[in-house]
């Protein structure tokens, strides 16, 4: 049996009922084949995979608080610091009824590799609740945000683990666990990235994720002698990546067609109105349903099934396993040639396979979606300068970390033999540096 079948057998057997982390583990493992094979001696004898699979510590603790009418709720609250050999965890915290160890597993594994990714001294890591914020009240979520707080700031620092928001953490989240944080620990440190722009925050971090997404298909594009201008483009999600992935593809020239929600999808053939979509989702919070009411030439579709819209490139920007090896295949029967992920890992495995099988030019969820990190990154540079950028500066060292990104992604395979593939590609320059490190620190 092969050092990678062993460990996975390893990670199936040691972390029961955990499909979400079995699965990226999976891939992942799958993915570096080729680099392990080449150097299985070595990484056998130091326990390598073994240590890379196993996150270093987890935290998981009870979150109780007050809701409005004077009744005590309880939630339960995590923090996986997965690996710190390049630098300290780093990650969102997810608020969301579906928060469990298993994800949190899993989106902290990936990290680790989007993080080298980047290029910045920054290790992986992932947290969260199944709190909903969704229907709560400003008072409620401080309330919640609060006694979450007074527990993991114990195990978060500036040069610890610096935790940013993820689905349900947006700024007013961010800025109530900020404000405790500091309340607790007479810090003013940036601990936390997301912050609002009076304090410590950083231009651009709204608009990360989106632009960079956009950044690195256009790499993709132009390497490939392709370009985004006149394409047609299909956006799931509605939410900040998917709004600025739209924005930024739309400034290039892109026609973006379709948006989606949980509940269903839109399909305007003239073109996505930003700027309703933007007062739907950003000032009313509603439903993505409401865009015809507004723009009555569009057509709202209840449930799945944006994928089956014809199109050139698909940007999932929802969440995990969104995209199915049925709406693989429905896609390139339509003639989409480029995907790239705006979530994390948004496409199931059997979708994954099929767009490498079928050479259509894949970037994968963590090195598309490495915007937001980077972005991050950039909000702790600034913390510890005690300065802020101008939108332009950040924009533009994040465009430099996407191309960057992109051409590690694009040597890595041609290195090992499989040039256009990049989850290949990504996975293994992600990997190389983070086992360079570990190799480097001994057996910690």
């Amino acid at each position: 049996m092969s050092y990678v079948d062993e460990i996975y057998e390893r990670v199936v057997a040691q972390n029961p009922g955990e499909p979400e982390f079995h699965q990226a583990v999976k891939e992942v493992l799958d993915s570096l084949k080729l680099v392990i094979d080449a150097n299985e001696d070595k990484y056998r004898k130091a326990g390598i995979l073994e240590r890379f699979t196993e996150p270093e510590r987890i935290i998981s603790f009870r979150v109780p608080w007050v809701d409005d009418k004077g009744n005590v709720q309880v939630n339960k609250g995590y923090r996986v610091q997965f690996n710190s050999a390049i630098g300290p965890y780093k990650g969102g915290l997810r608020f969301h009824p579906s928060v469990n160890q298993s994800i949190l597993k899993f989106l902290g594994f990936e990290q680790v590799l989007k993080n080298s990714l980047t290029g910045l001294p920054m290790g992986g890591g992932k947290g969260g609740s199944n709190f909903d914020p969704k229907g709560k009240s400003d008072r409620e979520v401080m309330a919640f945000c609060q006694s979450f707080m007074t527990e993991l700031y114990r195990h978060i620092g500036k040069d610890t683990d610096v935790p940013a928001g993820d689905i349900g953490v947006g700024g007013r989240e961010v800025a109530y666990l900020f404000g405790q944080y500091k309340r607790i620990t007479g810090l003013y440190e940036g601990v936390l990235t997301g912050k609002g722009l009076t304090f410590g925050g950083s231009l651009v971090r709204t608009q990360a994720t989106g632009y960079g997404l956009i950044y690195i298909l256009d790499e993709m594009l132009k390497h490939n002698g392709k370009e985004l201008a006149g394409k047609t483009v299909l956006v799931s999600g509605s939410g900040n990546v998917a709004i600025y992935a739209t924005e930024k593809a739309q400034q290039l020239g892109a026609k973006v067609v379709a948006m989606s929600d949980s509940n269903g999808y839109i399909y305007d053939k003239d073109g996505i109105k930003l700027d309703v979509v933007k007062e739907i989702k950003e000032v009313r919070r509603g439903r993505i349903k409401e865009y015809v009411d507004a723009v009555p030439t569009a057509v709202y579709t209840e449930g799945k099934g944006i994928w089956t819209i014809p199109c050139d490139i698909a940007l999932p920007c929802a969440t995990q396993n969104e995209l199915n090896l049925e709406d693989a295949q429905t896609l390139i029967a339509n003639g989409c040639f480029a995907v790239a992920e705006g979530a994390n890992m948004p496409s199931t495995r059997e979708a994954t396979d099929l767009f490498v099988e079928k050479k259509i030019l894949f970037m994968p969820g963590k090195a598309a979606n490495a915007g937001g990190v980077a972005t991050s990154g950039l909000e702790q540079s600034q913390n510890a300068l005690r300065m802020s950028w101008s939108f332009e500066e950040v924009d533009e060292k994040l465009k430099g970390i996407m191309t960057g990104i992109f051409e590690k992604a694009a040597d890595a395979a041609e290195r090992y033999g499989v040039p256009g593939n990049y989850v290949a590609g990504a996975n293994i320059a992600g990997f190389e540096k983070v086992v360079e490190a570990m190799l480097a620190q001994g057996i910690v």
